[in-house]
């Protein structure tokens, strides 16, 4: 069994206090301190520090609803604002059976991590429903999503918190919310959020932004350690928004990808599966075991100690820990899917050599898609296709290569490095507006 919500949470906490101290001795945030006149570094970092531990605001809801049998069912939804000290909070929606507390507050901590690594004028936020979409119908998520809309709409707005999709939720789930948000506020500005249709205000290339962000860091690493990406064997942990969009990429680049797994468990073929095919036959049966061709692979361990050269985490949080990383086979693991792999994990992937990228980073592609999209609905330019895939690219190339020099100037880990980088600058930022503790 994997770590809980709660766990996760509290690594994720503990990994800001270590980045937090390797702070201390940064001398570009000792002169800023100085400049602004604000006291002895070493306090005002601890100061700092303690406001960045916990969220600015939790919102939690009671959301009934009447379902398809006339009877009421009440779920529990929330919306955390981890933090706005960099912009406007960003952050996707996830209706999971395995959504709490903890993981949004998780979510959002990673959130804001993620928009200050890419340098973007968002801070950090995530909302979620407790509930199993796949267990209920089109009509009943409709209430649900329209309920829970209701109560968002009160808090969500184009320069405070941003939403976008997540794992269970999609464009039609962000075309609610908009609506919603329209109808009870009479605010009609696209921007309240990101993921929308195209022809509802979305751009084109969002929904597969992070699926391409992903692809991007796989080259960007197998160039830095001098490898050709041809014919390279790839496992997948995921076939969604992400882990489908970068299997067919990397299918269609050269690459073999010889595992791909959804939550009903993965399938393989060690001479390459078709994967075009293999996403049309989970769409029409809802899973990807029994594919032709394959075998199934039922467990999640087995799954993940398949050999192969590259390893996709595209999926949940805590998958990859002490217990299975002994098993790991892969050369590179990348890190698509949020805090995949635990503290612990990642020091035994790292203690045998293998090449573990950053979460923060590798997801990045999607948050810079949501970027275009909310520019464009501010009144910025349009967006086309190949406009919003060339930003992704030179976003998710700059930050992989001051990622990859501060890891190896520092001789710290990628995500350790990526930690520095997206910590150091929500620090200034505090530190430059200190109206507030």
């Amino acid at each position: 069994m994997g770590k809980s919500n709660k766990e996760l949470y509290e690594m994720a906490i503990k990994e800001f206090e270590e980045t937090i101290e390797r702070l201390r001795d940064d001398k570009e945030l000792a002169g800023i301190i100085k400049e602004e006149g604000l006291g002895p570094a070493d306090i005002v970092l601890s100061n700092v520090a303690a406001r960045m531990r916990g969220p600015e605001a939790i919102h939690e809801w009671n959301l009934p609803i009447f379902n398809d049998k006339g009877r009421v069912e009440t779920f529990t939804g929330w919306e955390v604002v981890d933090s706005t000290t960099r912009g406007p909070a960003k952050g996707g929606i996830t209706f999971s059976s395995s959504t709490d507390i903890f993981s949004v507050m998780l979510k959002g901590v990673l959130m804001t991590r993620k928009s200050s690594l890419f340098n973007l004028p968002f801070g950090g936020a995530k909302g979620g429903v407790n509930c199993d979409p796949k267990s209920r119908s089109r009509s009943e998520l409709r209430k649900l999503t329209t309920r829970y809309s209701n109560e968002l709409a009160t808090v969500i707005g184009p320069w405070k918190i941003i939403p976008a999709p997540d794992v269970g939720t999609n464009e039609r789930t962000m075309a609610i919310i908009y609506d919603v948000y329209k109808e009870k506020t009479g605010d009609s500005c696209f921007a309240v959020v990101t993921g929308k249709p195209v022809d509802y205000g979305g751009v084109p290339g969002r929904r597969e932004a992070t699926g391409r962000g992903a692809f991007i860091i796989t080259l960007e690493i197998l160039k830095h350690l001098g490898t050709d990406p041809k014919g390279k064997t790839c496992v997948i942990q995921g076939a969604g928004n992400v882990g489908g969009v970068a299997a067919e990429l990397l299918h269609h680049n050269g690459f073999k990808v010889i595992g791909i797994s959804d939550s009903s468990g993965g399938i393989f073929n060690p001479i390459g599966i078709d994967i075009p095919n293999a996403l049309r036959h989970k769409e029409e049966t809802g899973h990807l075991k029994d594919f032709p061709g394959c075998d199934n692979v039922v467990g999640e361990d087995e799954f993940l100690s398949l050999p192969c050269d590259i390893l996709g985490l595209m999926a949940k949080e805590g998958v990859v820990t002490e217990k299975n990383a002994p098993g790991v086979k892969a050369k590179v693991v990348i890190c698509p899917a949020n805090a995949p792999i635990t503290p612990d994990g990642e020091k035994i992937l790292l203690d045998r050599g293998i090449f573990v990228s950053a979460d923060s980073l590798d997801s990045g592609g999607g948050v810079n898609g949501s970027w275009c999209e909310w520019s464009q609905n501010l009144g910025g330019a349009q967006w086309e296709l190949e406009d919003v895939n060339r930003m992704i690219d030179k976003k998710m190339k700059a930050a992989f290569n001051e990622v990859l020099s501060l890891s190896q100037e520092k001789k710290v880990s990628m995500k350790q490095a990526a930690l520095m980088l997206a910590i150091k600058r929500v620090v200034k930022a505090k530190i430059v507006y200190p109206l507030w503790p």
